[in-house]
């Protein structure tokens, strides 16, 4: 179908941009029934969901999962996991459930402080910035005390407000810092309001100081929060005897399985190829949680990512280590989250999700997060030095396959049995549904 640029799409009402959609869309009257069906029935409810986006016309669907028996710090925490990829659920429940019979997860170090920062260019001699530099952060400070009072009456506020120059990386230009706790906010609208009132004041501060050519001495680029939360670290661990690994993999011992791990996650240390994929599986367990407590996945990723290149090589977040007989696994991870406002306060399975983890504070969800992406990651390397990643993935993967086939319940039984001791690929899937007709 040619399309043509539309105008005033936003304006439209919620029902003209259905409409808009399934008329572009083959059976739209079922299309429209589809989209209809995929929203809250309560009306205030459904309006609320609805306003949470822009242009929103529907409800996109994932499961929302738990993955039981996680043991932090010595409690038991029921883990919601919303993600479309059942074998994420099932290697964080068995990883779960290996290391609560083995001690747990537990935390070595854990901070909280995230980061801001106003980038200006100073076309000024420097030291007529940096000498006055005490009186001006004094002022900044005073400009934003109303915005932080009531952070502070929660035991949050700014922690610091410095200058740094940076004309080193490029001409002209500084940065102030600022440090911020939120304590179990995510903070991201409190902390660029607070650096925005910074911006607004060195603007002020320096409006009548012109250069030669008669142009301000100082031109504010940008103030905004940073995702790389280097200063809201947990660092998470899970050790046991080399013994205990004994029988997990069929025909492989304990002593050869733990020597295995740990050569996979050497080589994930080394190669950025294998890095990556690494840190993803990782992620799989973080992200799920993430979504299901309402919290920022994308900024987090954006963090970790940049925390496993701050040496200047890509490399991974998680450790393995074997010292006296006892293999110990290890993640240090950024993850700047927050258990109140946003999103929690408005989407009903956010809410849920804190629940049933017992309403944590920031740091205890931190705890939680760092446990599920460290179970995740053991999960896969387990199964990539024995069986191989496919088995696993490719058996959870049966039912998926076996509804894009049209099969009906009765023959997805029998597919399930059959795949017992079977490899499991879409080909031999359809060999086996063509066999039962």
């Amino acid at each position: 179908m040619s399309e043509e640029i539309i105008k005033g799409f936003s304006a439209l009402s919620k029902e003209e941009k259905l409409q808009f959609v399934v008329r572009r869309l083959s059976n739209p009257n079922e299309k429209e029934q589809l989209f209809h069906e995929s929203m809250f029935k309560d009306e205030k409810l459904r309006n609320s969901f609805l306003e949470l986006s822009e242009n929103s016309i529907g409800s996109y669907h994932i499961p929302y999962s738990i993955a039981p028996n996680f043991l932090v710090d010595g409690k038991v925490y029921h883990v919601p996991m919303v993600t479309e990829e059942s074998s994420v659920v099932a290697a964080a429940a068995w990883s779960a459930k290996f290391w609560a019979d083995r001690g747990g997860f537990n935390i070595e170090n854990i901070t909280t402080t995230k980061l801001g920062h106003v980038y200006f260019l100073w076309k000024e001699n420097p030291l007529d910035l940096t000498g006055n530099w005490p009186y001006l952060r004094f002022l900044l400070l005073e400009r934003i005390k109303p915005h932080i009072a009531s952070m502070e009456s929660r035991g949050g506020g700014v922690l610091s407000l410095e200058l740094e120059n940076l004309t080193y990386s490029m001409p002209n230009l500084f940065r102030v810092n600022v440090e911020f706790e939120t304590v179990d906010s995510m903070g991201a609208n409190f902390i660029n309001s607070c650096l925005e009132e910074v911006s607004q004041e060195l603007k002020l501060y320096y409006a009548t100081n012109l250069t030669e050519n008669g142009e301000s001495s100082i031109e504010v680029i940008m103030a905004i929060l940073s995702n790389y939360t280097d200063g809201c670290v947990v660092t998470i661990s899970a050790s046991c005897k080399v013994s205990e690994l004994d029988n997990i993999a069929k025909g492989t011992s304990g002593a050869d399985l733990a020597r295995r791990i740990q050569l996979a996650y050497e080589i994930a240390k080394v190669d950025v190829y294998r890095a990556t994929t690494h840190n993803k599986g990782i992620m799989n367990g973080i992200d799920a949680v993430l979504i299901a407590t309402g919290n920022d996945f994308r900024a987090v990723e954006a963090g970790a990512h940049a925390f496993a290149a701050a040496t200047g090589r890509y490399s991974s977040l998680s450790k393995c280590t074997i010292t006296n007989d006892t293999i110990t696994i290890r993640l240090t991870i950024p993850l700047a989250l927050g258990t109140v406002g946003g999103i929690i306060n408005i989407h009903p399975f956010a809410k849920i999700s804190l629940e049933l983890l017992g309403n944590p504070s920031s740091k205890e969800l931190m705890k939680i997060v760092a446990s599920v992406g460290l179970a995740s990651n053991f999960a896969a390397v387990k199964s990539l030095v024995t069986s191989g990643i496919q088995q696993g993935h490719m058996k959870m993967h049966l039912t998926n396959i076996l509804t894009s086939l049209g099969a009906d319940d009765k023959t997805k039984e029998a597919a399930v049995l059959y795949f017992e001791d079977k490899k499991v690929s879409y080909a031999a899937v359809k060999e086996f549904l063509a066999s039962q007709k």
